[in-house]
């Protein structure tokens, strides 16, 4: 069984930097794709960025440039570095995870993600 860990949330003021680590396991894929969502009360849930078994990446244009995904395999850990954090940045972040269909590139579309963790919350303050 899959099982999606989140952890490294917390609480920072604007401008400073956190980062999210995420463990899987019981994954057996060979093709996958890994992804942070995030999402504020009241308003959808978002997808932030997601990296795939080649360590292909894709943020979202809302953290392009402040937002790094990255993963160790041997660890089976993906990480969300997050510099230069806005209140907007404000959110519950999920990882999530789920088989890559042969010929399909990983997305920050939610129905590609099967496996999904309970969240972690980070606050950024002013």
């Amino acid at each position: 069984q899959v099982q999606v860990v989140e952890f490294g949330g917390g609480s920072v003021q604007a401008g400073g930097s956190l980062r999210l680590s995420c463990t899987v396991s019981g994954n057996t894929y060979d093709r996958y794709c890994l992804a942070w969502f995030r999402q504020v009360p009241g308003k959808e849930r978002e997808g932030v960025a997601n990296i795939d078994n080649y360590d292909s990446t894709k943020c979202a244009d809302s953290v392009k440039g402040r937002f790094t995904v990255s993963q160790d395999k041997a660890k089976n850990t993906v990480y969300l570095q997050m510099n230069s954090l806005k209140n907007e940045d404000s959110a519950l972040y999920y990882c999530a995870t789920g088989a890559r269909p042969y010929g399909v590139r990983c997305s920050l579309t939610a129905s590609l993600y099967n496996y999904w963790g309970q969240g972690t919350q980070v606050t950024v303050s002013s």
